[in-house]
């Protein structure tokens, strides 16, 4: 056994504790996918059924990928472009195409922060008034047709300084002081105020029939391909998996640090929030349905509803139900407040991706990463996302920055450590080093196999569906500019930024740490392992 005793690198920031990197991570994880998505994805999916290839996914892809970005990310102790060139100095590329993908969600997932913001405070009063649609669309977005315009929201560039400054000031905290502060004291805040809307929910007429809906089991949905493949994305794009934040996030870990553990704690939170905010959600429409039956003098199912998922569901629908509800003002305010909170958490760890890449490929401290980062990210949350067709441009990035930019960074990721550097070895032994929770044989033929090709299933059809059928009915030019050129924007960066000299942390010197085997020789699949 030969061990190799590596200190911190000088300066480099760590969590105060481990329960400050759990809190963090599982901030990272819940966020407004978690409200706004899972129910919708889960009714649709067949009910109480869908929850078995959701488990199956999250224990299969979710948490096996979880444990890959951890040890990438604390054994190699840097963001994604420097640890993936430490683990093979071809894999470079693969770094930047993630914090490609971070800089492109989180430039507008922000104007979505700003959107809760808003309606936040159009809660006390009930502002969007008696036609939550037109209110939304017209009134307060302008929406206009696909294309560029540069005619600023007003009601969405104001909320949306607010939030860039906030980020900028987070980023430059640093981690403890800032990122680690702000999550100890947002995720509790928001559990309390999330769990407080759901108890409300669950009183109103017309709850139970809301839950009937969603976990009543349609066993039939489990022969559909699509259910599997929703439950899988569902699990990849609520767990912040595969696209950099947790291997920047486990970059900052102490040496003693007990990852996998903490990574089941953080894949379990997140689910039992999804389930948590699927029965909030449905009680609530539930509720919804109860009151149209009432008021058309027939029975409205919660299936004859509409807009039960993504941005309707909380800026159309919501609003609808917040109006019908007593105490709408506090419902209102608790559901809002919940969604900027659970955005805000998230957005950090996507800023702080790329912050922290920029800080290392540069040598720059963390002040001036955060503010070039976050006035560069600012600018094009506003020319694109802030905009009179920010909405439609949003509804397409989001498409192709997750269907496609995810997917085959998370490929390109298991290739690349199984296959290629042949490193998923000693990554499992640095797990097992620094872990309780040791990690079998089992993970690597899951990393290695099990996941790609599942996953290239989903993206081939994936791709397949948009080139064939287009989005949304959205002009072939518009899917193009903004869909298109998403992935080839991720592409490009990923090419310019590898193929800059490095000027900042590319130490010659760096060993790894803990202390693992000396057979750091690679490893090649056998058999037993696929067993």
């Amino acid at each position: 056994m030969t061990t190799v005793q590596s200190p911190a690198p000088e300066g480099r920031e760590t969590w105060t504790s481990n329960r400050g990197f759990i809190l963090a991570a599982i901030g990272s994880a819940v966020g407004l996918g978690n409200i706004w998505r899972f129910p919708g994805v889960a009714y649709e999916g067949g009910g109480g059924a869908f929850l078995i290839p959701y488990l199956i996914a999250l224990v299969t892809a979710g948490i096996p990928i979880l444990f890959l970005d951890y040890a990438v990310g604390h054994r190699f102790r840097a963001a994604a472009p420097l640890a993936f060139r430490r683990l093979w100095r071809k894999a470079e590329a693969l770094g930047w195409f993630q914090t490609a993908i971070l800089f492109v969600i989180s430039t507008y997932y922000a104007v979505i922060i700003a959107w809760s913001l808003s309606y936040f405070y159009f809660s006390f009063g009930t502002k969007w008034g008696d036609d939550a649609q037109t209110f939304f669309l017209s009134d307060y977005l302008n929406v206009g047709d696909p294309g560029i315009s540069t005619e600023l929201v007003g009601g969405v560039a104001w909320p949306l300084i607010a939030v860039w400054v906030l980020i900028i000031v987070v980023l430059a905290l640093g981690v403890a002081k800032g990122v680690e502060k702000l999550n100890v004291i947002g995720l509790p805040l928001l559990v309390i105020g999330f769990s407080a809307l759901v108890i409300k929910a669950l009183t109103l007429p017309g709850a139970s029939d809301g839950l009937d809906a969603l976990f009543t089991p349609n066993w039939g949905a489990l022969t559909d391909l699509n259910v599997w493949i929703a439950a899988y994305s569902q699990i990849f794009f609520s767990m912040s998996i595969a696209f950099g934040i947790m291997i920047s996030y486990a970059s900052f870990q102490r040496r003693k640090a007990n990852m996998t553990s903490s990574g089941l704690v953080v894949g379990f939170a997140n689910s039992s929030f999804e389930i948590l905010a699927g029965i909030g959600v449905f009680s609530t429409l539930g509720f919804m349905a109860h009151q149209q039956s009432i008021a058309e003098g027939t029975q409205v199912a919660v299936g004859d509803l509409e807009g039960i998922t993504g941005p309707t569901l909380s800026f159309i629908t919501f609003p609808q139900v917040i109006s019908e509800m007593p105490g709408s003002t506090l419902f209102g305010a608790l559901f809002f407040g919940s969604l900027s909170i659970a955005g805000f958490t998230s957005l950090i760890s996507l800023v702080l991706g790329v912050s922290v890449a920029f800080q290392e490929k540069f040598g720059l401290s963390k002040t001036v990463a955060a503010v070039s980062v976050g006035v560069v990210s600012a600018f094009v949350s506003f020319a694109l996302f802030a905009t009179t067709t920010g909405l439609i441009a949003l509804d397409t990035v989001d498409q192709f920055a997750n269907n496609v930019g995810i997917v085959v960074s998370a490929i390109a990721m298991c290739v690349i450590v199984v296959w290629l550097s042949r490193t998923v070895e000693t990554l499992r032994a640095h797990l097992n080093a620094v872990s309780t929770f040791k990690v079998g044989k089992w993970w690597i033929p899951v990393i290695g196999l099990y996941a790609p090709i599942f996953l290239g299933i989903m993206l081939i059809q994936k791709v397949y569906d948009l080139i064939t059928e287009g989005y949304e009915g959205y002009p072939t030019w518009y899917v193009g500019v903004f869909g298109w050129g998403t992935v080839a924007f991720l592409v490009v960066f990923a090419g310019i930024l590898t193929a800059i000299k490095w000027g900042g942390r590319d130490d010659p010197s760096f060993t790894p740490w803990p202390p693992v085997d000396a057979g750091n020789a690679p490893v090649r699949m056998t058999k037993e392992m696929t067993k």
